[in-house]
């Protein structure tokens, strides 16, 4: 790694960050243990195993059972479901429903690569524990639109964009937990031409008319590109218009795609992104009160020494974000080399190679999502039959042991919740 690069994340900055994972983390747990009588039960041993985590660690699911061999497609799902328990399903309208009236949503829908039918997916999901996200309700992309909607007369447009939203909420309200309401509302602004035409309010319509058709234990995120990282105040500023118009926003994301060689090379050399860039940008969210999200990242593993580069790379911004405290989640862009979006394939940005197997920077999040970051503890109760421990937040299995009997309970350790336990003998 460049001297520019060990500068920034020197000593006392991976000393802050730890600090920061270990305050806002974990937590303090309180097991108690009782007999029939309610009494204290001192001297029992505990073992205490996390099975999974609160946070969301997530990857995109959008080439599932795509792959060439059933060899291949089954590495695929076992490489995700050992390192995630989060997935980002794909919505892009002018896939899901490139025939007006006739959406993609059925197993067996015709074939397009890298949009399997969700409800494939969403299926696949429950059946691995995994939450699920919907990416994106709108996305107001020419390129990712269907053919058949108008693009110069916003009214028939929202008309059109209603009636779209609507069959997906209908459909997925209570099996899909978490949705990007809109998707890269600053590259439109910024370049109208490259969408349809809509009104100035077309952000805080968006989010009016999705509002009501979702339950509230599903969250509504506002979703933009990398470039955010530049301007907080602008992002800022999309949230702080839907929510001062009184409309219901449950969640912030923002993307982190390095997609070029060139990309990377500056963001080594603290050209790109810095690290006090970042914390700007994170800390500026942290006034609104909302979990924050990182989307979508792509960190290239091509050129020499590329792999390490990544894996090098991944490990420190995971633990930066991972620190981060309203961070909700962290969701990786195109999990194998070769599964990417057309250009994107160039820079080798899978964490498995085209043979579906880790790459160094999988490894990395293998050692600190399924180790480092989970707690197992072995414990005794004392005299008040108490045990106390802190932990990362999540569900554990606690086996107890005493007088040769066993048992075996399960609890979640959450970062909204007292943590204090009793178990009955």
């Amino acid at each position: 790694m460049s001297e520019a690069y060990m500068k920034q994340w020197n000593e006392k900055a991976r000393v802050q960050i730890d600090e920061r994972i270990e305050r806002h983390r974990k937590g303090e747990v309180v097991l108690k243990l009782v007999d029939k009588a309610g009494k204290p039960v001192k001297g029992a041993s505990l073992a205490v195993h996390q099975t999974t985590h609160e946070f969301l660690f997530g990857c995109n699911l959008f080439v599932l059972g795509q792959l060439p061999t059933q060899e291949l497609n089954t590495k695929y799902e076992n490489a995700f479901t050992h390192l995630f328990n989060f997935a980002t399903l794909p919505f892009y309208w002018g896939d899901f429903e490139p025939n007006e009236g006739q959406p993609r949503f059925k197993e067996g829908s015709e074939y397009i690569w890298r949009r399997p039918p969700p409800d494939e997916l969403v299926k696949w999901c429950e059946s691995h524990d995994i939450v699920a996200k919907g990416h994106a309700l709108m996305y107001n992309r020419n390129v990712f639109m269907p053919d058949w909607t108008e693009r110069n007369n916003p009214d028939i447009f929202l008309k059109q964009a209603k009636k779209h939203i609507k069959e997906i909420a209908n459909h997925y309200k209570d099996n899909i937990a978490i949705w990007d309401v809109v998707n890269e509302e600053r590259v439109r602004r910024l370049k109208p031409e490259s969408g349809h035409k809509v009104p100035d309010d077309y952000l805080t319509w968006c989010f009016r008319e999705t509002a009501p058709l979702f339950p509230e234990n599903v969250e509504l995120l506002y979703n933009d590109d990398t470039q955010n990282h530049d301007n907080p105040d602008e992002y800022a500023g999309y949230i702080s218009d839907i929510k001062e118009n009184g409309i219901r926003i449950d969640g912030m994301g923002v993307q982190f795609h390095l997609f070029s060689l060139e990309a990377r090379d500056k963001y080594l050399q603290g050209n790109l992104y810095p690290i006090n860039q970042l914390m700007t940008f994170y800390n500026r969210m942290l006034k609104f009160d909302l979990p924050l999200n990182i989307t979508e990242i792509t960190i290239p593993g091509g050129g020499d020494d590329g792999a390490i580069i990544q894996a090098k790379i991944v490990e420190d911004l995971y633990k930066l974000w991972f620190s981060i405290p309203n961070m909700s989640g962290i969701t990786w862009w195109n999990l194998g080399d070769g599964t990417a979006h057309g250009k994107e394939n160039k820079t080798m940005a899978g964490l498995l190679d085209q043979e579906m197997n880790p790459k160094p920077a999988y490894e990395v999040l293998d050692r600190l999502i399924n180790h480092e970051w989970k707690t197992n503890e072995d414990l005794r109760t004392n005299a008040k039959g108490q045990v106390q421990f802190r932990g990362y937040y999540g569900v554990y299995k606690v086996k107890v042991i005493y007088q040769g009997k066993t048992l075996e309970k399960e609890i979640n350790i959450s970062k909204s919740g007292k943590n204090h336990f009793t178990i009955n003998l």
